[in-house]
Formats: structure tokens, C-alpha cells, sequence
């Protein structure tokens, strides 16, 4: 087996895979598992190549600072290349991002300016010019602009285009991908009416964006709606775009793209990310909808290590209502975590108070009911230990007992919701009980959740 001098050097040349459990109808669907990019997506392609690019003009060299806005994977390639060449980087990400992406690139050096999501372009907030503004006013910056970069599509037109070709032995008959930036659409776009013309380019896009009513019907809104989805869709034409040979779309919703990402999981052992469940829904309508065999090929465009604390967490799921359980028209709906299917986190009297701080910690609750067997017999929050324990830490080391209150506020399962608000107004979180069973808590922010899973 041969190594490698660099990192670098493992950008490109992914594996493909067939499908074999998922229902492609009478077609035959590959995925290219962008997501074996040592960054962990297709966007090492063109942090690659636009890095590189530049140098070669004489535009950068060591040292100088890089500035780029993005919302998706595109950071984590520029940060994996500006590390390896010794370049300082600036990144303007919305804050819609993953906590994951977020950590990884400031993990690896780069420096992380988080900015508004809801604003549209033109707007100063807005991610892109917001990057362009701070790389205008920082001496010697050098502003990488994916979306007006030619060096962006160039990576696939020569690189990931004939990739593919080859590995498919010239033989393919539709290519289901993403547009962010537009690079991978319109380098593919330029490779395959060279190489292969026969080849369809087929779009999939997330409810919300512009692009799948401009390819289906021709006509440029200038209105979008949001999207949780990252990494692909727009509220506008990127500058580098070529639509011309892109002849159909598929407008695929945030929860469609999430279930069907897990769905790639649980069939066939693919980790893919938020984006990868958008192209693959796409793809697969597609197939379906084919009469004669066909042989499509998707992107897995990166890796779903960097969603597990969304999409692949059933807690974030349910409270974004894409996942659902059981509705029993009371405050059950409302409890996140039942304790009957052993969801609740909980701790006992006996257990020390280190111990209820360190399981707050490990599942990010700020209050864990205290249970003597199958009883409820107190509640202890971060307050309760903070005023335990301060002043003298070894009290950590006392019993939940001690710091915990036992004055509960029992709401029965069949109240309706208004009961919960005096216990809010109190300070306090909500237990639910059915006679003496206790049920689950319900605090503000699951109200809040129910009630905006209503008006979706």
C-alpha cells in the first residue's frame, strides 16, 4: 500500500457504491462517498483547488490570511488546506451550522465569525457580505469568494467529473446533486457535455430555495423561505452558475432529507449528512419514476458525524417534530423524555451530587427528577447545587438529598396545558404524573416546541 507525504494528498479519488436495499425502481443507483475526503466532504475538492489556484497567480503565499464566508462543509475544506500550507484563516458561517462543524474548525486553527441565518442577501449580516466586508477592512486579506471563484467548478469540471467517468466506465445516465455555491453543478456540467452528453443533471434542491422553480418553470423568485438543511440551496444565482444543461429539479423538504439520511444509515451503512438525505430523496423520485433501467449516481456529500447532535439525535428530531410518537391528546404529547420508556434521566437520593452535575452535563438537561425506586421524591436543578456547593466543594460530595427540593409541583397527566403556566411563572419545571406514577417533566421550552410543531 502506498503513504502519503500529506493529508492533502487523499482529496479525491472516493469510493463508489451500488445501492442494494433502498427501492431505486428499475434503475441501478451508485453513491459517491464524497464523504471519505479527509475533511469529510466534497468541498476538499475546491478548498483545494482554489487555495492552490491563487497561489500559482502569486495572490497568496504563506502567512497571509484567508477570509471566506460559508455555510456548509466548504469552511472545513479551507481550513484543512490552510493548515497544511501555513495560511491563517477568517470563516463567516451562519448560525444555522452544526456545533460539530463549528468544532472542527476551530479545532483545527481557523478563526470562527458566527452570524445571522434569517437574512437574505444584500442584507449586512447576510454570511457572504459580511465575509467580503471583513476581508475588504483587514490589511493583506485575501478574499477566496466561492461563489465568484472560476477555481470552484474548475475542481470538478477536470478533477471530479472524469473521476467519475472512469470509475463508472464511461456508462452513466443521470447525476442527482446539490447547488450551494454552484461549483459542483456547473463543473460537472462543462465535464459532461464534453465527456459524456448523454448524462442527465439532475438538481435537488431544498424546499425553500429558488433553484427548483427556476429549473422546472424558468421563472427567478425573489422571495426563499428558510431551510435547516445546510450546505446547498439559494436565495439567488451564484455568479459562477450554469443552469443551461440542468433540465429537472426536485424540491425535497428538511424533514424528507432528514429521514431519508437516516434511512441510507440504517440500509445500507452509510453515515451521510443533512444535504446527502436531500440528494438522495431526489435521487431516488427520480429512479422511481424511470420506465427503462438507468444507471444514477448521488453524492454522499459529507459525512454525518457532523449532524449527530441534530439529525441523528431522536430528542432534536422530536422537537422539531420529524419524528413522531404516539399522540395521547394530553401532557404526554408535551413530555420529551418519558420516564416509561426510560428516556427521563434521572438520579437517586443516595447518588452524590458530582454525580447529578455530571449526568447535566452529559445529556445538557439543567434538572433531573430524584427517584427512590419508582417514586418521584424530589427534583434537584443546577441552582440547587450551585448554592449547595459553593463555598466549599467538597459538599460535591454530599448526597442529592441534601441540595435537592422536595416541595414538587405534580401537574396531572389530564390537566390541560394552561396549568403549566403558573408552575413556569414560579421558576419551576412541570411534573406530570398519573396518580402516583410519575410520567416525565415538561419545562418551557417543550411548551415552546408543541406549540410551533402546531403551526407547521
Amino acid at each position: 500500500m502506498a503513504t502519503h507525504s500529506s493529508v492533502l494528498e487523499l482529496i479525491g479519488q472516493t469510493p463508489i457504491v451500488k445501492a442494494q436495499r433502498l427501492d431505486t425502481g428499475v434503475c441501478e443507483l451508485y453513491l459517491k462517498l464524497e464523504s471519505q475526503n479527509p475533511g469529510g466532504s466534497i468541498k476538499d475538492r475546491i478548498g483545494l483547488s482554489m487555495i492552490e489556484a491563487a497561489e500559482k497567480a502569486g495572490k497568496i503565499k504563506p502567512g497571509d490570511t484567508l477570509v471566506e464566508g460559508t455555510a456548509g462543509n466548504t469552511g472545513i475544506g479551507l481550513a484543512l488546506v490552510a493548515q497544511q500550507k501555513g495560511y491563517k484563516l477568517l470563516l463567516v458561517v451562519p448560525d444555522k451550522m452544526s456545533r460539530e462543524k463549528i468544532f472542527n474548525l476551530k479545532a483545527m486553527g481557523a478563526q470562527v465569525v458566527l452570524t445571522r441565518s434569517d437574512v437574505a442577501k444584500g442584507h449586512p449580516d447576510y454570511y457572504q457580505d459580511l465575509a467580503e466586508r471583513i476581508a475588504s477592512e483587514t490589511p493583506g486579506a485575501y478574499f477566496i469568494n466561492q461563489f465568484g471563484n472560476p477555481d470552484n467548478p474548475a475542481a470538478h469540471e477536470f478533477g471530479t467529473g472524469p473521476e467519475i467517468l472512469e470509475q463508472m466506465g464511461g456508462d452513466l445516465d443521470a447525476i442527482v446533486f446539490g447547488c450551494g455555491s454552484s461549483g459542483t453543478m456547473t463543473g460537472l456540467s462543462r465535464a459532461f457535455a464534453k465527456l459524456s452528453p448523454k448524462t442527465e443533471l439532475v438538481l435537488a434542491d431544498p424546499v425553500g430555495s429558488i433553484l427548483e422553480e427556476y429549473i422546472n418553470r424558468g421563472t427567478l423568485s425573489d422571495k426563499s423561505a428558510s431551510w435547516m438543511v445546510e450546505g446547498i440551496g439559494e436565495d439567488f444565482l451564484p455568479p459562477i452558475s450554469d443552469f443551461t444543461r440542468v433540465k429537472k429539479a426536485y424540491a425535497i423538504s428538511d424533514k424528507e432529507s432528514f429521514l431519508t439520511a437516516r434511512s441510507l444509515l440504517e440500509k445500507e451503512g452509510i453515515l451521510g449528512g443533512s444535504s446527502t438525505g436531500t440528494l438522495l430523496a431526489a435521487a431516488l423520485k427520480y429512479c422511481q419514476e424511470q420506465t427503462e433501467p438507468k444507471k444514477v449516481l448521488v453524492f454522499v456529500c459529507d459525512t454525518g458525524n457532523k449532524y449527530l447532535s441534530k439529525m441523528y439525535n431522536d430528542y432534536w428530531m422530536l422537537d422539531n417534530g420529524f419524528i413522531q410518537r404516539e399522540q395521547h391528546g394530553d401532557l404526554r404529547d408535551l413530555i420529551l423524555r418519558p420516564y416509561s420508556q426510560r428516556d427521563t434521566v434521572v438520579v437517586g437520593p443516595g447518588d452524590l451530587l458530582v454525580t447529578a452535575y455530571q449526568r447535566m452535563k452529559l445529556y445538557d438537561v439543567s434538572q433531573l427528577p430524584v427517584m427512590d425506586g419508582e417514586h418521584i421524591v424530589g427534583i434537584v436543578d443546577e441552582s440547587d447545587v450551585l448554592l449547595h456547593v459553593y463555598g466549599d466543594e467538597s459538599r460535591f460530595r454530599d448526597p442529592v438529598s441534601t441540595a435537592m427540593v422536595s416541595k414538587l409541583d405534580k401537574i396531572p397527566v389530564g390537566q390541560p396545558i394552561e396549568s403549566l403556566l403558573p408552575v413556569f411563572d414560579r421558576g419551576h419545571v412541570a411534573i406530570v404524573v398519573d396518580g402516583e406514577r410519575f410520567l416525565g417533566l415538561i419545562t418551557r421550552i417543550d411548551l415552546l416546541n408543541f406549540l410551533r410543531r402546531r403551526v407547521q
